[in-house]
């Protein structure tokens, strides 16, 4: 996937923003301004950090070895990098940006989920 097909898949999620609060190589994408990704723009290959479920990202690293790895500066438990441009399926990598936006929107508050719903 082409890293402005993974922006432009990101931003048609709701409730979501972009930013560059880590300088101008890191986009960062959040949703009702917490993070479900990140995307290293200078970075050949391209590469993304996508939340995970702790137990699913062992699974996922043990399957596309060397192309899905523990999240790059982030909690390796929780996060995942993955190669954008190499051998990974569109369908998984849109399977595994959905996956990162929902947990981060389980994570949201009530209240928040509902502003979100209301968007």
């Amino acid at each position: 996937m082409h890293i402005e097909a993974f922006r432009e898949y990101c931003l048609s999620k709701k409730g979501v923003t972009e930013s560059l609060p880590f300088g101008p190589d890191v986009l960062v994408f959040k949703v009702m301004d917490k993070m479900f990704a990140l995307c290293a723009l200078e970075k050949m290959p391209a590469t993304a950090n996508l939340k995970c479920d702790p137990e699913r990202a062992i699974e996922l690293r043990e399957e596309y070895d060397g192309l899905i790895t523990a999240g790059y500066h982030m909690s390796k438990k929780h996060w995942n990098t993955v190669e954008l441009e190499r051998n990974i399926p569109a369908d998984l990598l849109l399977e595994l940006i959905d996956h990162s936006y929902n947990l981060v929107v389980q994570g949201l508050t009530k209240k928040v989920q509902a502003e979100l719903e209301k968007l």
